[in-house]
């Protein structure tokens, strides 16, 4: 299992547009993702999950991967929204 804290920074927080491309990069690996934020846990390749958790700016969110992609996973997911949600090439 690997994890990471980060911060949100995009003036948006985890709503539509953000929340669509934190599941496009999060689908990309085999690895179980899961994003905690206030002890609500959700699954981090669902969009309507990740809306639900109504994370906004400056807030935390920790992003959890399980399976044999993890390192990687975790690596992409913290570069985007530390990126603010911009494409990653």
């Amino acid at each position: 299992m690997e994890k990471i804290t980060v911060k949100l920074i995009n003036k948006d927080g985890l709503h539509a547009r953000p929340a669509a491309a934190f599941v496009q990069e999060a689908n990309k690996f085999d690895s179980d993702i899961e994003i905690i934020y206030q002890g609500m846990k959700v699954n981090g390749k669902s969009i309507i999950g990740i809306m639900s958790l109504g994370a906004f700016y400056g807030e935390e969110i920790t992003i959890v991967a399980r399976g044999r992609d993890e390192e990687e996973a975790i690596k992409a997911l913290a570069e985007l929204v530390t990126n603010e949600f911009e494409e990653i090439e």
